[in-house]
């Protein structure tokens, strides 16, 4: 689908610039000091929604069937999944998919995407093996604890 980007002034100031470029493109509309917008027709809106849903049912079927497959299509989508431990793998897949499927029917998306940042940052962590060591810990607390006490941040 093609897009077009737009000041977000321009929609305030030149509707009849914006309005027409959704015939054929959804418009991002860019704002200084907050996120961007997105408008797109309610039809496209609704044709993309009932697309991821059938999308990830269809995946979790896959994946009650055949989790083995369902692991190695993330994998081939998410290739930062090999850092993850490998008891860890089956987990990650699942929580994801479970979070695809719950937002694919509510159109309630940002638990995924916060879910599929967490695990890749989990496994981007695992993938420098000195760092994944000293965040298992022990963690040395008496220099915070000094801190503390002599006042010091």
């Amino acid at each position: 689908m093609a897009t077009r980007t737009f000041p977000f002034s321009t929609l305030i100031n030149k509707q009849t610039s914006v309005f027409p470029a959704l015939d054929d493109a959804d418009v991002i509309l860019e704002r200084r000091d907050a996120e961007n917008l997105v408008l797109m027709r309610s039809e496209r809106f609704e044709a993309m929604v009932k697309g991821l849903g059938l999308a990830a049912r269809s995946l979790a079927i896959v994946a009650k069937a055949n989790r083995a497959l369902a692991e190695e299509v993330f994998a081939e989508e998410l290739p930062w999944l090999v850092w993850l431990p490998i008891d860890a793998r089956p987990q990650c897949v699942e929580e994801l998919l479970d979070h695809l499927l719950a937002g694919a029917e509510t159109g309630l998306l940002l638990p995924f995407s916060r879910a599929l940042r967490e695990w890749q940052s989990t496994a981007e962590v695992y993938s420098d093996p000195e760092l994944a060591r000293r965040l298992r810990g022990p963690f040395d607390t008496t220099q915070a604890r000094r801190s503390k006490a002599t006042g010091q941040a």
